[in-house]
């Protein structure tokens, strides 16, 4: 039907211009009408998480201190692109290192760390050879009981021994020692 009006009002059918068939051409390499070369859609594959200093912390916690206006907020956290939550934490960070830097000195000399490692080290030893002193001495009685093929039984404060060999009479001299000679275990 187009060939019938063509014909009819003695038209030629107009052919694409060479600068219209150039700008398709140029769209597929790659390189833009202007003559600047695309910018690279590939995504960075390493995403770096930001980290603000103290100063740009303060910084921007007096900043959003000053939004009064509504909506002024949040316009201030998508142009910095934070978090409110950020801001919250680092309120509480900035008055944590307020109340430190304001807190009194301790005065004297300062703690030697090594001296208190060393306390607690001394103690430790003592401890654990006043342990060993207590599971030697268990270690001693069952064997004095085996020996002797005896049983010891101990019903509150009194003791029965049934011994069979002549080591009883040092079971019973160990058990009559004094409290404070011999460890209870």
């Amino acid at each position: 039907m187009t060939m019938l009006l063509n014909s009819a009002m003695n038209v030629t059918p107009a052919l694409p211009s060479f600068e219209a068939i150039t700008e398709g051409a140029r769209r597929a390499t790659g390189v833009m009408a202007s003559g600047a070369p695309r910018p690279d859609p590939e995504v960075v594959v390493i995403a770096r998480r930001r980290q603000f200093s103290a100063a740009e912390k303060r910084r921007l916690v007096n900043e959003a201190e000053r939004c009064k206006a509504r909506g002024e907020l949040g316009a201030f956290l998508r142009r910095e692109r934070i978090y409110s939550s950020m801001l919250a934490s680092w309120r509480k960070q900035i008055g944590a290192a307020d109340r430190a830097v304001l807190a009194p000195k301790r005065r004297g000399p300062k703690p030697d760390l090594v001296a208190r490692q060393n306390a607690a080290l001394s103690r430790d030893i003592v401890r654990l050879q006043k342990k060993l002193e207590r599971a030697e001495l268990i270690i001693d009685a069952q064997k004095k009981t085996d020996c002797c093929s005896s049983t010891i039984r101990s019903i509150g404060r009194f003791t029965s021994i049934n011994l069979y060999d002549g080591c009883a009479v040092r079971v019973f001299r160990w058990l009559l020692q004094p409290a404070n000679t011999r460890a209870w275990f």
